[in-house]
C-alpha cells in the first residue's frame, strides 16, 4: 500500500469516527487547520474544517499550521502502531512545526 492510501484511510477513518459520534464531532467541529506532511520523498497536505479533512493533495501548503516531518517509513510505523508517537518525537523520528498541542488533540481522533 502506497504512503497516499495508507494517509486517505486514516481520512477514511476520521471521516467515520465523525459520522459515528455526536459529542467526538462536536469537539472537533470549531477546529480549523492546514496540515502538511513533509516525507522527504513525498509530500501531502490536507485541511480539517467542519469536522471534515478536505483537500487531500500530494503537495505542500505555502503556509501550514502544523508540519509533520519524518520519513515514508516512520510515518507508516506510526500507523501501524509499531513505532509510538512519543518515542518517535523524542528520537526524533518525526519533527513537528507548530502548537504541539494542535497535535495532541488531533491524535485522539484517528
Amino acid at each position: 500500500m502506497s504512503m497516499h492510501d495508507s494517509i486517505q484511510n486514516l481520512i477514511d477513518k476520521f471521516h467515520k469516527k465523525m459520522e459515528k459520534n455526536e459529542d467526538i464531532k462536536k469537539e472537533v467541529m470549531p477546529l480549523k487547520k492546514t496540515i502538511n506532511i513533509d516525507l522527504v520523498t513525498e509530500k501531502y497536505s490536507m485541511k480539517i474544517e467542519n469536522a471534515q479533512i478536505t483537500n487531500f493533495k500530494d503537495e505542500l501548503l505555502e503556509e501550514a499550521d502544523i508540519t509533520l516531518i519524518s520519513t515514508s517509513e516512520n510515518l507508516q510505523a506510526l500507523i501501524d502502531g509499531t513505532l509510538r508517537p512519543m518515542k518517535a518525537y523524542i528520537m526524533k523520528k518525526i519533527t513537528i512545526k507548530g502548537k504541539i498541542q494542535d497535535v495532541m488533540f488531533l491524535r485522539k481522533f484517528f
